[in-house]
C-alpha cells in the first residue's frame, strides 16, 4: 500500500537527517571554537536548530498514529502538522535570529580566526554529508511527484515531514557554500567582518525557508483536500455500484499525508429500500478502502440531485 509504504520512508528520511546533524553540529562547533569563525558558528547553531527539528518531526509523526478516541474521533494526524508549522518558528527564531544576532556582533567586534584550514576541512565534508542526506529526502519526494512539475508538487504535497526535512537540508546546503565563501573572503582581504556577513547571509536564507514552510504547514493545518486523481478515484468507484444513480459531491480533506477523511453526496436509485442503500454503502466503503488505504475515513449521505444542485451549484 502506498500510503503505509510512504510513512515508513518519510521516517526513514527524518532519522537518516537526524542522525547527520548530531554528528555534524558536534564537528561544526568543534571547529568554530578552535578557529573562532562566526559564519562556523553560526552553522553549528544552524545544524543544532535542525537536530532539534528533526527529533519534533519525529515526535509529530508518532503522535499522528494514534488512534481515534472520544475526544479526538478522526484521529491526531494533523498533530505532525501542528510539529512542523513549530519547526518552521524554530528555524525563523532560532536559526535565522540567532546567524543575524551572531553575525551583526561579529562585525561590530570583529577577531581574526585561527587555523582557518580547519573550517573549510570541516565544511567540505559537511556538504558531503547534507548533499547524502538531501538526496535521500529528494528522492523520496520525487517519488510521489508524479507528472507534476516540481514546484507544483511542492505546493501539493501532503508529506510535512519530507517536505521540512528536504527545505532544511536545500537550506544547509546553501548556508555551507555561504559560509566557506565569507571565511574565503575573510581571509582574502585581512577583514573578518566579512565572516559576520557570512552569517548574516545564512540567517537570510534559513528567514526565507522559514517563511515558506510556515505557509505551506499553515495550510495543511486549516485542512487541504486530496489530489484530483484521488478524487476522481473515489468518484467513480462509488458510481460504478450498481444502483447509484449519481455522485453528487466528493469532499475531502487530508489529516496527515496518509489519512484522508472524504464525505460523498449520492443519489441512489428511488427504487432502492433501505437495506438497498445500506449494502450499496458497504460495497463502496469496501471497494474505496481496497483501493485507497489512506481513505481512514468514509461518510456517505444519500441526497438526491436536484437537491443536491440547489445546495452547490458546482456540484457534479
Amino acid at each position: 500500500m502506498r500510503a503505509q509504504k510512504t510513512g515508513r520512508e518519510s521516517r526513514l528520511v527524518v532519522y537518516a537527517a537526524l542522525t547527520g546533524n548530531v554528528l555534524i553540529a558536534v564537528t561544526k562547533f568543534g571547529a568554530a571554537f578552535v578557529t573562532g569563525s562566526s559564519s562556523m558558528l553560526t552553522e553549528g547553531v544552524h545544524s543544532l536548530v535542525d537536530t532539534l527539528n528533526q527529533l519534533l518531526l519525529l515526535y509529530g509523526m508518532h503522535r499522528s498514529q494514534r488512534p481515534p478516541d472520544e475526544r479526538h474521533p478522526l484521529g491526531y494526524g494533523r498533530e505532525l502538522y501542528f510539529w512542523s508549522f513549530i519547526v518552521a518558528l524554530l528555524i525563523f527564531s532560532g536559526g535565522a535570529g540567532v546567524s543575524v544576532y551572531e553575525g551583526l556582533l561579529h562585525i561590530r567586534e570583529p577577531h581574526a580566526m585561527t587555523y582557518p584550514v580547519v573550517n573549510f576541512v570541516v565544511l567540505g565534508l559537511s556538504f558531503l554529508f547534507e548533499g547524502s542526506f538531501w538526496f535521500f529526502a529528494f528522492r523520496e519526494f520525487r517519488s510521489t511527484k508524479g507528472a507534476q512539475g516540481w514546484w507544483q508538487a511542492f505546493r501539493r504535497s501532503k508529506d510535512s515531514s519530507t517536505i521540512v526535512t528536504l527545505c532544511e537540508d536545500s537550506a544547509a546546503l546553501v548556508g555551507i557554500v555561504i559560509a566557506a565563501a565569507a571565511i574565503a573572503v575573510a581571509l582574502a582581504t585581512g577583514n573578518p567582518a566579512y565572516d559576520g556577513i557570512g552569517s548574516i547571509l545564512i540567517g537570510g536564507v534559513l528567514a526565507i525557508v522559514a517563511v515558506v514552510l510556515a505557509r505551506e504547514t499553515k495550510g495543511m493545518l486549516i485542512g487541504e483536500p486530496a489530489s484530483a486523481e484521488l478524487i476522481a478515484s473515489i468518484r467513480a468507484t462509488a458510481a460504478s455500484v450498481p444502483g447509484i444513480c449519481r455522485v453528487n459531491d466528493v469532499l475531502t480533506v487530508h489529516l496527515a499525508s496518509d489519512q484522508v477523511i472524504a464525505i460523498l453526496s449520492i443519489d441512489f436509485d428511488d427504487d432502492l429500500n433501505t437495506v438497498g442503500i445500506e449494502q450499496r454503502v458497504r460495497r463502496i466503503e469496501e471497494e474505496v478502502r481496497k483501493k485507497h488505504d489512506e481513505v481512514t475515513g468514509l461518510f456517505i449521505r444519500p441526497q438526491s440531485a436536484g437537491r443536491a444542485d440547489t445546495a452547490n451549484p458546482a456540484a457534479g
